[in-house]
């Protein structure tokens, strides 16, 4: 499914409720570009065998709303830039987002303006790249970040 609606910039709506993913292990730029898209709702995707969710939904410019409560990420060894982009992505709820070991994170929620991010389930130890993971986000919510999560990289930041 690796970047299956990759540049659809026209897009407006997508339906995707009967979507089977069980099998599914690279979800890389999926949506990159689908920059019409307002909101997503994922809910009913399984990405248990999922390993790769780099650029998912890059450059999807005019997204607000996107329901990931479904996934499941302990296989998924790259999310780097996941999010990046995302210029109208104010809230994002990752909560049940799990890192481990090995895991590119770099620009994930670069320019993003979120206002607010959980990120209790990230193991922030053992990430092996960060880098600009939160570039370009609002100082606030940098602050919040550093404050949480007192041992991640500077890197992260710049």
């Amino acid at each position: 499914m690796g970047g299956m609606f990759s540049k659809c910039s026209s897009l407006e709506e997508l339906n995707l409720s009967n979507f089977n993913t069980i099998n599914v292990t690279n979800m890389r730029d999926m949506f990159i570009g689908c920059s019409l898209l307002k909101e997503l709702n994922l809910s009913n995707f399984n990405t248990n065998n999922v390993t790769d969710m780099g650029y998912m939904f890059s450059k999807c410019f005019s997204l607000q709303e996107l329901n990931l409560s479904s996934f499941y990420t302990n296989k998924v060894r790259d999310m780097g830039g996941m999010f990046s982009k995302c210029f109208s992505l104010e809230e994002l709820n990752i909560s049940n987002f799990i890192t481990f070991k090995k895991t590119n994170l770099a620009y994930m929620f670069y320019g993003c303006p979120l206002k607010e991010l959980n990120l209790s389930n990230f193991n922030i130890h053992y990430l092996t790249n960060v880098r600009h993971m939160f570039q370009y986000c609002p100082d606030q919510l940098k602050k919040k970040i550093r404050t949480q999560n007192q041992n991640i990289k500077e890197e992260a930041f710049d």
